[in-house]
């Protein structure tokens, strides 16, 4: 039996976990926002609040997947 090191992830690994938890988060806001606007019971400053925490989110996704990308030389 050999002790081999838990597997240590690599730097592109974290932050494909890291873009799909930010996704995740990003879909469940939208939904939030989506029911609240449904329901006609949300607050105008939260449904806002919500938004703009919904769009920060998404340019972190854009950043995070523009780092993932390699740059291609055509």
């Amino acid at each position: 039996m050999t002790n081999a090191p838990p597997h240590k992830m690599d730097h592109d690994e974290v932050l494909r976990f890291k873009l799909e938890a930010w996704r995740r988060e990003h879909r469940d806001l939208d939904e939030a926002i989506r029911a609240l606007d449904e329901r006609g019971t949300g607050d105008p400053l939260t449904v806002k609040r919500l938004k703009k925490q919904k769009l920060a989110l998404k340019d972190r996704i854009a950043q995070l997947e523009d780092e993932l990308t390699p740059d291609i030389i055509a």
